[in-house]
């Protein structure tokens, strides 16, 4: 029988992983001396393979720990060497061989964070799966309303454990909701978002991004609204010629209602906002509905606001030009390089949100 001792030195001597392969095939390959004890085992008589067996397995068990020992050891000493000898040059330029881009959706969420901020605005989240009263009935929208017609909606087949009826909220609207249930006012938010319809063409997709503004204080009235959308504009599109006209329009939730148009100019057959040449419908607002403020635990009496809401893919697609909003969600990197920014483009109101 092989000299154990002497086996086991060697396995524990190899200097490294080719050198314990090595002794691993000279012990436990098909020619290895391990095995050939192994393969003697058939020619033994019954009373040999009782008192040798035992002794031939537990020989293998012990060269295989070993070997599994050593094998481990060397590769931990390996690590060590190299998390010693890596280093993290930091001289190098920011950004060197970077690939990835800030897609123009994100960019456009910064860049309103920006603004809104500047005006006294937090941003405020909420759930994307929501229950049927925040997102219809709380403003204004009971179940038999005509108005659920217009949001083709995602539900789910189950009611949550509350009996409550859930799905993929049509808007950013419950976000206004649960502010004004959670938080005291004056509130002055914006609520950016993933937003879900069933719709889907050139300019509509199943799954969308819209912004939508709150304001709750005393003493409020459209003339903020159209001042705070005029500033608004003025800065994300960085034009000091953007004028608005506000239309009587019907949402549920705001009364007085208006539609937000802008005015454009004419440039090369494309529409660019700023100017007056033509009108572009861009948002909707109004003066939140006094049901609304009740259903939120407020007194209409005391606490005023407004409210309006955008997309945020289109003002993407005006602001940079796209012309199909299909292509946001694609993935195709060649849009992406040609449309995306760079990590570094932080929107800032001194240097340019769109920078």
């Amino acid at each position: 029988m092989a000299d154990l001792d002497q086996l086991l030195a060697r396995i524990g001597a190899a200097a490294d992983v080719q050198a314990l392969e090595a002794e691993r095939v000279a012990a436990l390959g098909k020619q290895g001396a391990v095995t050939a004890l192994l393969k003697s085992l058939g020619s033994m008589t019954a009373e040999a393979r009782q008192s040798e067996g035992p002794r031939i397995h537990a020989l293998r068990e012990r060269v295989g720990e070993a070997i599994a020992a050593r094998r481990a050891a060397l590769e931990a000493a390996a690590l060590e060497r190299r998390l010693a000898t890596e280093t993290l040059d930091m001289t190098l330029p920011v950004g060197a061989g970077q690939e990835g881009s800030v897609h123009p959706v994100s960019q456009v969420m910064d860049e309103l964070a920006e603004i809104f901020a500047d005006l006294g605005f937090a941003v405020a989240t909420g759930p994307e799966i929501e229950d049927d009263w925040r997102n219809f009935t709380a403003l204004n929208i009971p179940e038999s309303h005509p108005a659920r017609a217009m949001h083709d909606t995602f539900y789910f087949p189950d009611r949550d454990a509350e009996g409550r009826r859930m799905l993929l909220r049509t808007h950013t609207s419950p976000v206004q909701i649960r502010t004004m249930q959670t938080q005291k006012p004056p509130l002055y938010i914006i609520a950016p978002g993933r937003t879900y319809r069933s719709d889907s063409d050139s300019t509509h997709t199943p799954m969308f991004h819209q912004v939508e503004g709150l304001v709750i204080d005393r003493g409020i009235h459209l003339g903020h609204l159209k001042w705070t959308l005029e500033t608004f504009l003025k800065a994300f599109f960085e034009r000091d010629d953007i004028v608005l006209r506000l239309r009587p329009s019907y949402f549920p939730f705001t009364e007085p209602s208006a539609e937000v148009d802008v005015g454009y100019t004419m440039v090369k057959g494309r529409r660019v906002l700023g100017g007056s040449d033509g009108w572009m419908e861009l948002l909707g607002s109004g003066m939140v509905h006094p049901r609304v403020i009740a259903h939120c635990g407020l007194d209409p009496d005391e606490w005023q606001g407004f409210a309006f809401g955008c997309g945020i893919d289109r003002l993407a697609m005006l602001k940079y030009g796209m012309d199909d909003l299909r292509a946001f969600f694609d993935g195709d990197l060649r849009w992406l390089r040609h449309y995306g920014f760079s990590a570094l483009d932080v929107p800032t109101l001194s240097g340019g949100v769109g920078a």
